[in-house]
């Protein structure tokens, strides 16, 4: 079972290494014609950028293949010699703990290049380090009290239930849905919320929701500008918590009508229940790994040298889980895809589809956003179709130069 599951990660790595440089072949080549969508000056920004990205992207997949490699050869052992408490929950906390820890502080060097260098290189990062290094510990604080509740309560139903990834999926299924309910309020600790101040808009915007049937618990902007420059904008929480947050940088780039036609491609997903929709995929992926790790073979934790406890499993799903989490994601990446047709065709009913074409250029001008990939690429990680496409269902002319 081992050899698999290294073999398996090996194949997993090289596959994305493989699209990485297939992407930069691709994206070499479309450079050598004429600009779409873009600016010609944009369009060559653009696919630089994601040049480089990928070439990032692939120096990252090898280096966690060999983090994963060193985790399994010798890591674990390690690190299970180093902590050893008689309280089995207490044992399983700190374990799974220092486990995220050292991972976190060896792909450091990766944020912070990611952040401080091609970011800054490119406009996007508008980060200081100290508004970084409060991100990162109120990040650490949260991530410390939520997650050693959840591997107390994981490390509590292995213990107690034979079946007990049965009951540890449905356990973390409520946490998921928890945290689409809180999500506005985590990014509150980040950011600072605001109702919005534009009256007018606020009117328009609430006008809109109303026609799609949503009821709001408000309309917000984010001081978003402190840290990026990209553009965005989402609907976060569920039921009552549920509020429009705009990005600052949204409201400075978009007219009104283009901004209204992005939220209301926003509401057609409410109005076609993809969230939902979303949340049930979600729901099928998470109960294919518990099933997979709820059912690993003893031999496994024998051939790495370990006792099969609650750590150890818990560990195992951070080290595997990507494998199942990717070889599923073109499933749901196609029915993202189609549901993103529908949700564009609502935007523009609310708006014009000139409005809403005009918008996701200007959202791929200012987001430095390539608007051609690789097939390979497209069926493996792209939940958007390419936005060529959509302009053309759109009936933009996607030759013309921003």
């Amino acid at each position: 079972m081992l050899l698999f599951l290294m073999i398996a990660y090996t194949f997993y790595i090289v596959l994305k290494v493989y699209i990485s440089f297939a992407e930069i072949d691709f994206v070499k080549k479309a450079l050598s014609g004429s600009a779409v969508v873009l600016s010609p000056l944009k369009f060559a920004e653009a696919g630089a950028y994601k040049i480089e990205a990928q070439k990032f992207s692939v120096v990252s997949s090898l280096f966690d293949l060999l983090l994963f490699f060193a985790w399994l050869t010798f890591g674990l052992r390690m690190l299970d010699a180093a902590v050893s408490f008689e309280n089995e929950m207490l044992n399983a906390i700190v374990f799974v703990n220092a486990f995220i820890a050292i991972n976190y502080l060896l792909n450091l060097p990766f944020d912070l290049y990611q952040t401080f260098n091609l970011d800054k290189r490119y406009g996007f990062s508008t980060i200081d380090t100290k508004t970084f290094i409060s991100d990162q510990m109120k990040g650490a604080v949260v991530m410390l009290l939520i997650g050693s509740g959840l591997i107390w309560l994981i490390s509590a139903i292995i213990a107690h239930f034979e079946n007990w990834w049965l009951w540890g999926f449905g356990a973390i299924f409520v946490v998921v849905l928890l945290i689409n309910v809180l999500y506005p309020f985590y990014m509150m600790l980040f950011n600072k919320f605001q109702p919005l101040a534009n009256a007018e808009l606020k009117n328009s915007i609430e006008a809109l929701l109303q026609k799609a049937g949503l009821a709001s618990s408000g309309v917000f902007t984010i001081d978003a500008s402190k840290r990026d420059k990209r553009l965005n904008a989402f609907f976060g929480g569920l039921g009552k918590s549920k509020r429009v947050v705009l990005f600052d940088t949204l409201i400075e780039k978009l007219s009104k009508n283009e901004l209204l036609a992005v939220l209301g491609h926003e509401l057609g997903h409410f109005k076609h229940k993809d969230i939902l929709k979303n949340i049930a995929l979600s729901a099928v992926m998470l109960f294919v790994m518990f099933a997979f790790f709820g059912n690993l073979p003893l031999s496994l934790f024998t051939q790495l040298g370990l006792e099969y406890k609650a750590h150890l499993l818990i560990v195992s799903f951070f080290l595997f889980s990507p494998i199942i989490s990717f070889f599923m994601m073109p499933l749901m990446g196609a029915i993202s895809r189609h549901n993103e047709y529908a949700a564009d065709e609502y935007g523009s009913e609310c708006e014009s589809k000139e409005a809403l074409g005009s918008a996701l250029m200007k959202l791929a001008s200012e987001n430095k956003s390539f608007p051609l990939s690789h097939p390979f690429s497209v069926f493996f990680y792209h939940t958007h179709p390419e936005l060529v496409l959509r302009l053309e269902k759109l009936g933009v002319d996607v030759s013309t130069k921003n």
